[in-house]
């Protein structure tokens, strides 16, 4: 399906779970060359994109200062970006159905709490409502192709390869989720191995499930290392297959027992 396509044109700059870390999603992309235009959008002077592979929000400290430089990069077609776990969640939020804001999902509520005082509420429920639909608008994922032949699968958690360029509840469960298998005592999820299921030649640049260093495996790559837990946000330029990292500032989940923190925080 071709809303499902983009070309790769003049480069794609993919970015791992971003989660609130603003100052290092800056720090990255002038890393990357991105600079302000007139209108304070960034852009690329050679015409890169970026990509964003779902979860700008949530754990973080700095939620909505993300959403508003995607939502306009997006805008302006100088970036693309899909769907995710916590994207889902803040939409459900939103759109003012039942959803237990946790795990991280509660500083967002914090600060749209402290927008309101300053700001008002009519700005609220305008930024509210503009959130709302760009992320009940983030596709899937999105199919890179180059030169008219389908190359990479941009996506947040997984895919199948049967499910490449369609669209379902089912599928967008499990591109938002990853394949699982119920949750542990701990309430955090079972996950399993969906890369082995993984045969075709398109590359599939994931995020979801942070590793401590970008994972190629079955012809898969995962550019979540955990920015938000204290690891590092991750850059795929591609089709260059360059990794650009930004270190954390800080541990800003404050998840202490996280493998990710662990790893890079001792």
């Amino acid at each position: 399906m071709k809303k499902f396509r983009i070309d790769v044109g003049a480069g794609i700059d993919l970015v791992g779970d971003v989660h609130g870390c603003y100052e290092e999603l800056i720090e990255g992309m002038k890393k990357l060359g991105y600079h302000k235009n007139k209108k304070g959008i960034y852009f690329h002077p050679k015409n890169r994109k970026l990509l964003f592979l779902g979860d700008m929000m949530s754990r973080g400290s700095y939620s909505l200062k993300v959403m508003r430089l995607v939502m306009d990069m997006v805008n302006e077609t100088q970036a693309y970006a899909i769907d995710g776990n916590h994207n889902w969640k803040v939409a459900r939020y939103l759109m003012g159905r039942n959803v237990k804001m946790v795990h991280g999902d509660e500083k967002f509520v914090t600060e749209l709490e402290q927008f309101e005082k300053e700001e008002g509420k009519e700005k609220l429920d305008k930024l509210k409502e503009e959130m709302k639909q760009f992320l009940l608008a983030c596709p899937s994922h999105y199919i890179l192709t180059k030169e008219g032949k389908d190359v990479a699968v941009a996506v947040h958690a997984g895919i199948r390869d049967q499910d490449i360029g369609k669209d379902s509840e089912q599928v967008r469960s499990f591109t938002r989720y990853g394949d699982t298998a119920g949750m542990d005592e701990k309430g955090k999820p079972i996950r399993k191995d969906w890369t082995v299921n993984h045969h075709n030649d398109l590359l599939i640049i994931y995020g979801h499930d942070p590793r401590p260093e970008p994972i190629i495996i079955c012809h898969t790559i995962n550019i979540d290392q955990g920015c938000v837990f204290g690891g590092r946000l991750t850059f795929l330029r591609y089709p260059e297959m360059e990794i650009i990292q930004v270190d954390a500032k800080e541990d800003y989940a404050g998840d202490k027992e996280h493998h990710i923190t662990k790893h890079f925080r001792g």
